[in-house]
């Protein structure tokens, strides 16, 4: 089965502190969804359209696991800490390759 993998990245954040509550709560919640957080920090080079900001990837055992993981409600809490402008992010749920 292939594994599951949010890719998470971040254009701009406006209000650090409402940042700061999101990443208070996201990462237990995706932990207990079974997320492994492989990359979680700035840019070390960015190349092409890239932007110096922030990038996560975090991988789950399946691509239905990564999507349900989205939708928990302990997720749901911590993603509206980000209500309104706080930040300017992509988030994409991907398959793995094998």
């Amino acid at each position: 089965m292939a594994k599951g993998y949010w890719v998470v990245t971040y254009r701009a954040i406006h209000n650090p502190e409402a940042f700061a509550r999101y990443a208070s709560l996201a990462p237990a919640a995706v932990q207990a969804h079974g997320g492994r957080f492989l990359v979680r920090g700035m840019a070390a080079k960015v190349y092409e359209a890239g932007i110096q900001q922030r990038v996560v990837v975090i991988e789950f055992d399946s691509l239905a696991q990564a999507l349900s993981a989205h939708d928990t409600p302990a997720y749901q809490a911590a993603l509206r800490e980000l209500a309104g402008a706080a930040v300017e992010r992509d988030l994409r749920i991907v398959e793995g390759l094998g």
